[in-house]
């Protein structure tokens, strides 16, 4: 059953998987896969042109699924995502006019943060959940240890995106901070290109097997 609070359905699966879609053809049968292998929940990145479609045939055909909209960078991305039915927002980085419209539309945002400025802004602004990136290039688990200490008591969680992969999955998913990571490997653009469905749909099964065992 779809969560009211996407970020409760994003934490009990413990991945997300980043997908750039460049056909909106491509969607349901990416839905299909994915919620093949028991993860109904995708972020669909605003690096294509397909994106805006693409969230709408999804959230229109397959409504069981969570989806998320990626790279919102402005607030006219911001209104798109919400009016194609996206249920969440994220953002590589943190800018207040684009959290402060996605909070006027009441679409959860989750923000990138970096440093502990961007967490005490991101905090500011009334953001719990926050999008570590890019997390392997930032310095990976260590930092997230190092960043989350300071800010434990806020309420604060991590989703860890850029450089996640099958290998180092498990070491972020069992930080306590850290909600879900974020990952392109589940389903990239070559996968897509290839119409590799079943594989997209091990992946996920291979994904959710590690996050939700890391956790535990």
């Amino acid at each position: 059953m779809k969560s009211r609070n996407p970020f409760e359905a994003i934490a009990r699966y413990g991945v997300v998987p980043v997908v750039a879609i460049e056909k909106a053809e491509d969607a349901l049968p990416l839905a299909d896969a994915l919620l093949a292998g028991g993860l109904p929940l995708i972020e669909v990145t605003f690096r294509t042109r397909a994106a805006a479609e693409a969230i709408r045939r999804i959230t229109g055909e397959r409504r069981e699924m969570i989806v998320g909209a990626g790279t919102v960078l402005t607030r006219e991305n911001t209104e798109a995502a919400l009016d194609s039915g996206a249920c969440f927002a994220v953002a590589p980085g943190l800018n207040p006019g684009v959290v402060s419209r996605a909070q006027e539309l009441g679409l959860p945002f989750v923000p990138g943060i970096c440093t502990p400025s961007d967490i005490e802004a991101a905090l500011e602004l009334g953001c719990r959940m926050l999008k570590f990136f890019p997390a392997e290039a930032a310095g990976g688990v260590a930092m997230v240890k190092a960043l989350s200490a300071p800010y434990r008591h806020t309420g604060v969680r991590f989703m860890p995106t850029g450089g996640i992969n099958p290998a180092n999955l498990a070491a972020y998913r069992a930080l306590p901070e850290v909600a879900a990571a974020g990952g392109t490997w589940i389903a990239k653009k070559e996968h897509l290109a290839a119409g590799d469905w079943d594989g997209i749909t091990a992946r996920c099964r291979e994904a959710i097997a590690v996050a939700q065992s890391a956790k535990a």
